[in-house]
């Protein structure tokens, strides 16, 4: 297993962005993309083109060598990940009222960049519809949560699991009073056109 390189660029492109108080509409509008791929990019749900990269890095002012220059391009291979609670890596999402996201690991298996969130949602919890490039499990660790995929909505509690593709719109939505949470693991691929999965909640 590796520590995927990508989660590196993904969280450089935020710090550096942030440190020079640049919008993500002005990196958008500087790199010829929308304010949401932006997004997509520097919370890792999406992989950037080479072109898309080289024109986000470009926009944010800073020399290609000075970037990549601490980024462990040739991460060691470990046979054992160990991730304590305290290394977890907290991040937001655009738009995500009441949701909290903590990053556990982020690796590669063979073609398949892998990505293990907990996600927990406050009572009320909202935000509009996304769309990831990759397909989404989904394992309710408490609480109750609606998900809705497309024009169909999943009642989903403690101990149910859910399987999607993720390019299908999607938002997970907390009803209840009590604070929910979900272990989410994320598996992109290099394909374009990944072979179709039917969502069926388990």
């Amino acid at each position: 297993m590796k520590e995927n390189v990508l989660l590196q660029i993904s969280n450089k492109l935020r710090e550096v962005r942030k440190s020079k108080s640049i919008t993500l509409q002005e990196v958008a509008e500087n790199s010829g993309v929308t304010r949401s791929l932006v997004s997509q990019i520097e919370n890792s749900r999406t992989v950037p083109s080479l072109l898309v990269l080289m024109n986000l890095i470009k926009s944010l002012g800073i020399d290609l060598n000075d970037f990549f220059n601490d980024i462990n391009l040739n991460p060691p291979e470990e046979k054992v990940v160990v991730r304590h609670k305290e290394q977890y890596h907290a991040f937001e999402k655009e738009n995500a009222v009441g949701f909290k996201y903590q990053r556990i690991l982020t690796t590669q298996l063979g073609d398949f960049h892998v990505d293990v969130v907990l996600l927990t949602l406050e009572p009320g919890a909202s935000r509009p519809p996304i769309s990831t490039d990759a397909f989404e499990l989904k394992f309710i660790t408490a609480g109750e949560v609606e998900y809705k995929i497309g024009e169909k909505t999943y009642t989903l509690k403690q101990g149910d699991t859910l399987f999607f593709d993720g390019r299908d719109p999607h938002v997970p939505i907390n009803k209840t009073q009590e604070q929910a949470s979900m272990l989410v693991i994320y598996f992109f691929n290099e394909l374009k056109e990944p072979i179709k999965q039917k969502s069926e909640a388990i």
